[in-house]
């Protein structure tokens, strides 16, 4: 059975009045991937204690796999999420990112990183290595998801982003990060921009906007789905999910199929972006990353 692997940070969510959730954009997608059926292994760096532990059942609840060397962290990270009257989430993090050899599984189907994961040293030089050890079996996917409170030096960190793009077939980004790492030009065209550099789809999430993707056969857009929003925690790693979930059932995900990915037609991708925009309307529908399984998916559509 075809697997994927999933690298990045897992924390417990401190929700400012409103409890505790597991959390972390990689693992959100590790979860929501699994909820999904698909079978997922997940590389991370926890501590041994309370919270490690809850992340440990979180992620076997949801039938995804955490890689051995996962807990080896000197404690679990958190961190402290306030949301606005809009549902929107800002956060305050407590993390120490670090990955040590090569993880144990078999060649993946696609390698997704992205968040933390990505800029944050020692951590981030090891992401990099194992993409570039992936690519010859994987399809690389990347999320950006920009934590501008935990990067010391904004210029390294854009960087390392543009390098990851230029590795990465599939790019996942919100219009918030690519106005922070490109303020002097409109977002679609740094979209188009990243998209010349290498990958094959560029999908742009606009909140209540919808969502647009680039690929060689032109542009793609949908509307946002109609939701009653209990809070955006999550919601563009579900998003991130749903186009995932599709690339993999139209057999466009892995390193043999490279060259159809990147002859992706705007019907298909249309149509990755449409599940897509559905798993997130689902997620912020509930509160906490709380992203939908499949039975959820086929009862709304």
């Amino acid at each position: 059975m075809a697997r994927g692997l999933v690298i990045g940070e897992a924390l417990i969510d401190i929700v400012d009045g409103g409890g505790q959730h597991v959390g972390g954009s990689p693992l959100n997608v590790a979860v929501g991937m699994a909820r999904l059926g698909r079978g997922i292994d997940f590389l991370t760096h926890i501590g041994d204690d309370e919270a490690g532990r809850l992340i440990c059942d979180y992620v076997k609840a949801s039938g995804a796999q955490l890689v051995p060397g996962s807990i080896s962290a000197s404690r679990t990270p958190t961190a402290l999420a306030t949301i606005a009257e809009d549902g929107s989430a800002a956060y305050t993090f407590d993390l120490d990112w670090q990955l040590a050899g090569t993880p144990r599984v078999v060649p993946p189907l696609f390698v997704h990183t992205g968040s933390i994961a990505a800029v944050q040293e020692p951590g981030c030089l090891a992401v990099a290595a194992l993409l570039d050890a992936y690519r010859v079996s994987a399809t690389v996917t990347f999320d950006p998801n920009v934590r501008p409170s935990v990067i010391v030096d904004p210029d390294l960190a854009r960087e390392r982003i543009a390098r990851l793009v230029e590795r990465s077939d599939i790019v996942k980004v919100s219009v918030e990060d690519l106005r922070w790492l490109d303020p002097e030009r409109e977002p679609e065209w740094t979209a188009r921009g990243w998209l010349a550099s290498g990958p094959a789809i560029v999908a742009v999430t606009m909140g209540d906007q919808g969502s647009v993707a680039f690929c060689a056969a032109g542009r793609a857009r949908v509307p946002a789905r109609p939701a009653k929003v209990v809070d955006t925690v999550g919601a563009g790693d579900a998003f991130t999910v749903g186009l995932l979930d599709t690339l993999w059932e139209l057999d466009l995900l892995g390193a043999d199929r490279r060259a159809a990915l990147a002859d992706i037609g705007l019907d298909a991708l249309t149509a990755a972006l449409e599940a897509a925009s559905l798993t997130s309307a689902l997620t912020v529908a509930r509160a906490g990353a709380d992203l939908p399984d499949r039975a959820a998916l086929e009862e709304t559509t």
